[in-house]
């Protein structure tokens, strides 16, 4: 009985651990690495990576100024496949445990505390997507996330599998453009 009283006060304590954890507010750096375990997919992935890494500057400051607008820099692409950008988490978003994961559309979503971090899960309608994974936090800057995703597409549903890490840079974000 003991054992098990313990065992119940260690779950609880990880548990309240979990709730209580946060995040800072402020700028943040993602790095996402894509693997979708189809070398057709793949190849498209790296196509995509490399036009707009061969943007013209005219069209790459457009779509700088649009991502910005929503509080998000340009994504820049690593040798090893990943991309990377940067994100405001707001007050708010950090108060919801919210990070940037850029949903956009009609979505859903999930978050359960586990010791450590969370559990998540969303279902978009529009475009039509959902995805599972664990979030890990690392203190209140850091995280280490991997989602499942499946997209449908007009060719059939796409997965993939999404490994993150994320990490506060500071706490002012750029002022966003007018």
């Amino acid at each position: 009985m003991k054992r098990l009283l313990l065992a119940l006060a260690i779950a609880a304590a990880a548990q309240a651990s979990a709730q209580t954890q946060t995040i800072k507010p402020g700028l943040w750096e993602l790095n996402n690495k894509v693997k979708t375990g189809n070398a057709e997919q793949d190849q498209v992935m790296s196509a995509a990576l490399a036009q707009l890494a061969a943007m013209p500057p005219a069209q790459r400051a457009q779509m700088e100024a649009i991502m910005a607008q929503n509080g998000v820099s340009m994504p820049k692409a690593g040798s090893d496949g990943s991309i990377t950008l940067t994100a405001c988490v707001t007050p708010e978003m950090a108060s919801r445990k919210e990070l940037p994961m850029n949903q956009k559309g009609k979505c859903n979503t999930r978050q359960e505390p586990v010791a450590g971090g969370m559990n998540v899960s969303y279902t978009c309608t529009d475009p039509a997507s959902s995805g599972t994974g664990q979030i890990r936090f690392n203190g209140d800057n850091a995280y280490t996330m991997t989602m499942n995703v499946t997209n449908n597409t007009n060719v059939g549903p796409r997965t993939a599998t999404v490994e993150s890490t994320g990490r506060w840079l500071g706490a002012t974000c750029p002022a966003k453009p007018k």
